[in-house]
């Protein structure tokens, strides 16, 4: 209870931010889904049960990749980006790359692969080696649509994060500097993009 509590928490801090930086111009896209529409299947996780991807309805295999994403209008002095792809329905981090170079306008699908040539990516909620891993909400447990929330971030500066030695940083460890960065007004501008997601089969 007390991490979910302190994960709600950070997600207010984080959205509190986004709003406060999303006062114009960056603007954020993809042509993997549309906004506050349904995630596509080659985006989804697969965890496999008795051969069977539980992540899906119908058992199903996703794609597991990462979407396509475009930027534009970066406020000048844009030093670096990071992309962020967090449940808010869960409080649950799928996805963190960051030190993206500011000549960057976006990120091609599947860029979130282990050892991406785009930025550094964080160890997420799943535990798994730095990369993204897609929706995979529990099946028949309340709330069944999960909001996936995908936010660009632009920096002045580019994020030094503390990891231990020859280990990636965590999800913990780059939203504790999104919010020292947005206290010292470091982040120039936020943009975001909202995905819906259920495994859970329609009553008949």
């Amino acid at each position: 209870m007390q991490i979910r509590l302190g994960r709600l928490m950070l997600s207010l801090s984080l959205l509190s931010l986004a709003a406060a930086a999303q006062s114009g111009g960056l603007q954020l896209s993809s042509t993997t889904f549309a906004n506050r529409a349904a995630l596509p299947l080659s985006m989804i996780h697969n965890v496999l049960v008795n051969g069977s991807n539980v992540c899906t309805v119908d058992g199903s295999p996703g794609g597991n990749q990462s979407p396509e994403l475009s930027w534009t209008n970066a406020p000048q002095g844009t030093v670096s980006f990071a992309v962020i792809m967090y449940d808010v329905t869960a409080a649950f981090t799928h996805w963190g790359i960051y030190n993206i170079p500011a000549t960057a306008t976006g990120l091609p699908e599947n860029a979130g692969v282990p050892g991406s040539q785009f930025g550094n990516q964080i160890v997420n909620d799943f535990f798994d080696p730095p990369e993204y891993d897609g929706p995979c909400p529990p099946p028949n447990f309340r709330p069944d649509t999960h909001r996936y929330v995908f936010t660009v971030y632009a920096f002045d500066k580019v994020l030094k994060l503390p990891s231990p030695v020859n280990f990636p940083a965590s999800a913990e460890t780059l939203y504790q500097a999104l919010i020292s960065a947005g206290r010292r007004g470091r982040i120039l501008r936020s943009a975001s993009i909202t995905g819906v997601y259920s495994n859970t089969p329609l009553p008949q």
